[in-house]
């Protein structure tokens, strides 16, 4: 699931869907936002649901990737320390 597996494709895996959406965060985004631009990005075979768009963005919050500021996800500055 979250790494490829035999049932999981390399393209669905949560790291790749994760990564999609870092590419996608220059800025701060609302979830809706970030959600019509990687539906667009990933079409046909990518498709991706938008249960396992969430489930991607939980991975990158409990990773500290990204974190919510006023509303929009934002990447996570990089630090020496994770709380």
């Amino acid at each position: 699931m979250i790494l490829p597996t035999k049932g999981v494709q390399p393209r669905h895996a949560l790291l790749t869907v994760g990564a999609d959406v870092l590419r996608l965060l220059t800025q701060a985004k609302t979830v809706s936002r970030i959600w019509d631009e990687l539906r667009t990005a990933r079409t046909g075979a990518d498709a991706i649901t938008f249960d396992w768009f969430v489930l991607s963005l939980d991975l990158l919050f409990v990773v500290g990737a990204v974190e919510l500021d006023r509303g929009r996800v934002r990447r996570r500055a990089p630090s020496a320390r994770l709380p």
